[in-house]
């Protein structure tokens, strides 16, 4: 079974899942419009992340949720290695971050990804992620969708 708990964002098992997602979206999209954020560089008040392991206790998936103030909060980061793919563990982090920033008091989740990605796109609908605008820190982008949840 995998198991998810919540670590800091120094992590480095975290950082090392956060640098195969990047080298993943550099391959899609130009430096432009690849709107990754180094979770470090957020004051640790704001950030909360969380690690999925294995059975066999290997970093295998992650995310993360940017609280951004009025109730808001922004989902990051959220990765799977493609060997555990399948196994449903995108709905478990989705809802786990959910569940984190409902806590932390937000009532809204939004997020950004690439139109690429039309597997993290899905996932999103599915988890009851709509379409909207671009919402602050980010301009529109040709090559961005960005969605939004009512926790």
């Amino acid at each position: 079974m995998f198991q998810i708990a919540a670590v800091p964002p120094t992590n480095s098992e975290l950082k090392l899942l956060v640098s195969e997602l990047d080298a993943f979206q550099e391959q899609l999209y130009p430096t432009e419009s690849n709107h990754c954020v180094e979770l470090t560089s957020l004051a640790e008040d704001t950030v909360r992340c969380l690690l999925v392991r294995d059975q066999k206790g290997e970093a295998v998936g992650c995310g993360a949720i940017m609280l951004q103030g009025n109730e808001a909060a922004e989902l990051k980061r959220i990765y799977i290695k493609p060997t555990s793919r399948g196994f449903k563990l995108g709905e478990r982090i989705v809802t786990e971050l959910e569940s984190v920033a409902m806590q932390a008091g937000c009532s809204t989740l939004r997020l950004e990804t690439g139109i690429h990605q039309h597997p993290a796109i899905k996932l999103y609908r599915n988890c009851g992620y709509q379409v909207c605008e671009a919402f602050p820190p980010y301009l529109p982008d040709p090559l961005s969708v960005f969605m939004v949840k009512q926790l």
